[in-house]
């Protein structure tokens, strides 16, 4: 048996065995679709779930065998690859030079699979315990093809989440409420956020009479009457634009009156349409 051979049959009873990281039922690997750019959702999804993301280069591959390859989608196959490392963007943990892996890619016009020889590629994994040097991708879209630009956007990510003060996850919506004030068309709604780790986060909107309606978010225990919105592509975007329900929930809704929970739900409503879509090419929201 030859040395990638060995190393791929090494690798699927890593990655298949008990306590193994699991192959497509319980863990998915990766389907690469060529041309599709990830967008700032997609790269903050995936750094999120990755222990180490890794730039390697692919030394070699060969293809598994159906019957070896649960899960496998038609018009995919399955290839063992080897690889160097070429650089660790992110990831506490350290990594071996010399990098081996599974990812599902998409068979050509001629029903055979891509040759990746030589060709660059950034990972998101994390290792395989007890295996040094094998990892396993952590989403279908966890290897993507490699280029500069790629790398700096995945670096701003990688630099956003571990910053001092970093936004924390969004879980749900505590509490919302609604009050007129005394002029008419006045009115302030704040919205208490539920957060990983219990961090405070609010929003709030303003309504004065004569002007456009305002609102921003306060990241900490005092409300800031100043507070803005976050900007678009930002951590503190992502993690109100995809995290937040499309419509603010009725239990939230501490607002008794009919018109001051009507008033709660259009202001909720203009938060979310301000923020956007939170838009993904090859990731899927949790």
């Amino acid at each position: 048996m030859g040395a990638l051979s060995a190393g791929l049959a090494g690798i699927v009873l890593a990655l298949a065995g008990p306590g193994g990281a699991g192959l497509a039922q319980d863990r998915p690997v990766a389907p690469q679709s060529a041309g599709t750019q990830p967008t700032y959702a997609d790269l903050v999804t995936l750094a999120e779930e990755s222990a180490m993301v890794i730039r390697a280069q692919i030394r070699d591959q060969v293809p598994v065998k159906p019957e070896r390859a649960p899960g496998l989608e038609p018009g995919f196959a399955r290839l063992y690859v080897e690889g160097e490392t070429r650089a660790l963007l992110g990831g506490s943990s350290g990594v071996r030079e010399s990098l081996a892996w599974l990812v599902d890619v998409p068979l050509d016009a001629k029903g055979k699979p891509p040759k990746l020889k030589k060709s660059e590629v950034l990972l998101f994994a994390d290792p395989v315990p007890g295996r040094p040097g094998t990892i396993v991708l952590v989403d279908e879209a966890g290897q993507l093809a490699w280029n500069p630009g790629l790398g700096e956007r995945v670096r701003g990510v990688l630099r956003e989440l571990v910053a001092p003060g970093s936004p924390p996850a969004i879980t749900g919506i505590a509490d919302a409420l609604s009050v007129r004030g005394n002029l008419a068309g006045e009115s302030e709604t704040q919205i208490f956020l539920s957060t990983a780790g219990d961090s405070p986060v609010s929003i709030s909107v303003l309504r004065r009479p004569g002007q456009p309606p305002a609102w921003g978010v306060s990241w900490g225990e005092i409300i800031d009457s100043s507070a803005r919105p976050p900007e678009p592509g930002t951590l503190r975007w992502y993690r109100l634009a995809c995290a937040l329900p499309r419509e603010l929930p009725s239990s939230a809704n501490l607002a008794r009156n009919p018109d001051a929970r009507a008033l709660a739900e259009a202001d909720y409503a203009l938060v979310v349409a301000e923020l956007g879509a939170c838009e993904r090419a090859i990731t899927e929201a949790d």
